[in-house]
């Protein structure tokens, strides 16, 4: 239980990747953590392959200060949570407060509108996102899974398990 009564929060919208979704928050729990599902209001929302997640908060309600660390699943949902400026804030002042971050497959998106990948940084994702992470100042990595300052970097579905551990890794230091 290396996560014992810390509170991470996952961010979710319409599409989100359900794989990315769960596992990560199963994962988390085993190990003792608190999971926040934050959404941009509380209606249920449908990730990308038909599950249904209710949201326990809303992103505006989620205070940095609070979290110990923010997960931002792919699919479709991160195109449309990066367009809130609520999402890049929360997720701007974690990264500034040099909390963990976990980021995985289009996750990226919300990364690079927040503002928080810098220049010649290591970073990952689905291969739809290649350009955009590179475009804004990323070295693209074809890894399933690594750790690059505070941040966790998973690629894609199938790489969640190693996602999941370096997302462990990296909050039980």
């Amino acid at each position: 239980m290396k996560l014992q009564g810390k509170t991470i929060a996952t961010l979710v919208a319409e599409g989100v990747e359900d794989l990315e979704y769960y596992v990560p928050m199963m994962r988390l729990q085993e190990e003792g953590a608190k999971v926040l599902t934050a959404g941009l209001n509380t209606k249920p929302v449908t990730g990308k392959n038909g599950l249904v997640i209710t949201p326990d908060a809303t992103i505006e309600s989620l205070k940095a200060s609070e979290l110990y660390a923010l997960i931002i699943p792919g699919g479709w949902a991160p195109d449309k949570l990066r367009r809130y400026e609520v999402v890049k804030n929360l997720v701007h002042e974690l990264d500034a407060a040099n909390k963990v971050i976990g980021v995985i497959c289009h996750g990226g998106l919300v990364a690079i509108s927040a503002g928080i990948i810098k220049k010649g940084q290591r970073a990952t994702g689905s291969l739809g996102i290649k350009d955009d992470l590179v475009n804004a100042g990323a070295a693209w990595m074809d890894e399933s899974a690594f750790r690059e300052r505070n941040q966790v970097w998973g690629r894609v579905v199938a790489d969640i398990p190693d996602f999941c551990r370096e997302l462990v890794m990296a909050l039980a230091e």
